[in-house]
């Protein structure tokens, strides 16, 4: 695992000091009950053919519902070259965000 786990509570302060980029990794209709400001939705199945649209220069936080999909989107990105990655742990249930 080349990728930081980063507390749910603690999401706006690690994106703020990394000046990240949030990626959110869930569906549409997840999307849909409420997401993380500036939030970027690309559902965890676009990862792979759309990842050229992430810059590899920027920090990237992903979320998901859980935590579960965004870790793996995390570990695929640092797999891809990708230098700075976060998971944020717990996802938007952790947030109350999402049931």
């Amino acid at each position: 695992m080349n990728y930081q786990n980063v507390p749910a509570a603690d999401w706006a302060q690690w994106a703020e000091d990394n000046g990240a980029m949030i990626l959110d990794v869930r569906e549409p209709k997840e999307w849909a009950l409420g997401t993380l400001p500036d939030a970027t939705l690309v559902s965890m199945h676009e990862i792979p053919a759309r990842l050229g649209e992430f810059p590899k220069a920027q920090a990237i936080l992903c979320v998901c519902r859980s935590g579960d999909r965004s870790g793996q989107v995390a570990a695929f990105l640092t797999q891809n070259g990708y230098q700075s990655v976060a998971n944020m742990t717990g996802g938007m249930k952790a947030l109350g965000m999402q049931g």
